[in-house]
């Protein structure tokens, strides 16, 4: 019973000299502080009735000023980070330390979404919106609702882990306005089992040269894997082509370098059988290209020297731990055996002058 309920029942009491054992039915307490309750009505009216706290601040309640903070930090500098990854941000920062709960709440107020909100949230959020502007009629008291919205449901069922270490690696690339504000294409190799990212590279398109810096990175620091899984295109899947060249049909270049290694290459055109590589650049275009942002990034050279240090950082968190899975990585080729494998092989004729030409 709230304190307004209470007043009603004992001004009544007092007012009708009514039973003491009705009212203390009605409040659900003793006779005893029914007597209370009446001196408390006697001497301060309906004031005694009022909750102490009432009004007052909690001890462990966030500071306005701090509130602002968050606010104005999401809408300025972090304002395309999801509520975990934000809050992550300011305490490593900003030394500003809050729950993920706290900036919902506050975000919330303002009519701010995460850029991971579902569908229901963003609905609710919209109908608040018109709400709103059909009352006030003014446009600036209307927030900005995030367009980067992800459903949370997958549309397939996932399938199974690999058992070991190295036993499959999803290999695919991700075309995204990663930095600088044009798109470029993020090449990874993911662990099927760990969902660690064991190879990442930049470059403008999707490329040979890149899928073998990935793959010189997975040799140089894990060793040889038993598979990769990637998608049909001729990078990993033969498809003969009207070219007289070797060189311009590409399979003959990462296809034989991973037949010299004794990789196996399997594919699929169906874009949710690896589903692990794809939902990883789900969670990297989300945190990525703040990163990168934050950190200056403007060139594909110093993109790829950033990842160098921020895959490690993001492994850390985001892959299961290695202790206990077996590796089946064959051991590391050396340096020398590794720059022979991942050469691009071309066909040339010598002249009469035993000279060859190389364009």
């Amino acid at each position: 019973m709230d304190e307004n309920q209470k007043y009603d029942v004992i001004k009544k009491l007092v007012d009708t000299n009514g039973n003491k054992k009705t009212a203390a039915l009605k409040i659900g307490c003793s006779e005893r502080h029914i007597n209370r309750l009446i001196k408390g009505y006697q001497e301060k009216g309906k004031a005694f009735f009022v909750h102490g706290n009432r009004e007052r601040k909690p001890a462990i309640a966030f500071p306005d000023d701090k509130k602002q903070l968050v606010l104005d930090l999401y809408r300025t500098k972090y304002y395309d980070c999801n509520l975990t990854h934000y809050a992550e941000l300011l305490l490593e920062r900003e030394n500003l330390a809050i729950s993920v709960s706290s900036i919902s709440s506050i975000l919330r107020k303002e009519h701010i979404l995460s850029p991971k909100a579902n569908k229901s949230t963003k609905k609710t959020v919209k109908e608040e919106l018109k709400a709103l502007q059909s009352k006030t009629k003014s446009k600036k008291k209307s927030a900005a609702l995030q367009s980067s919205i992800l459903d949370l449901e997958d549309a397939h069922p996932r399938r199974p882990r690999c058992a070991n270490f190295g036993e499959m690696l999803q290999m695919d690339a991700s075309v995204h306005p990663w930095f600088g504000g044009y798109k470029t294409h993020l090449h990874i190799a993911v662990d099927d089992a760990t969902g660690q990212v064991v190879g990442a590279f930049f470059d403008k398109q999707e490329t040979l040269n890149a899928y073998y810096h990935v793959l010189q990175q997975i040799l140089s620091n894990h060793g040889i894997p038993y598979q990769f899984f990637t998608d049909k295109r001729t990078v990993f899947e033969y498809k003969k082509k009207r070219e007289t060249s070797v060189e311009k049909d590409t399979f003959t270049q990462f296809g034989y370098a991973c037949k010299q290694l004794g990789i196996d290459i399997r594919t699929s055109s169906v874009p949710q059988a690896k589903g692990r590589v794809e939902r990883m650049f789900g969670t990297l275009q989300s945190r990525l290209p703040i990163e990168l942002r934050l950190a200056g990034v403007s060139s594909i050279e110093e993109a790829n020297e950033f990842l160098n240090s921020y895959i490690k950082k993001f492994n850390v968190q985001f892959a299961l731990p290695i202790d206990c899975i077996k590796s089946v990585f064959e051991a590391q080729p050396d340096a020398d055996k590794i720059n022979q494998v991942l050469a691009i092989l071309s066909s040339r004729k010598i002249d009469n002058g035993s000279c060859l030409k190389y364009d």
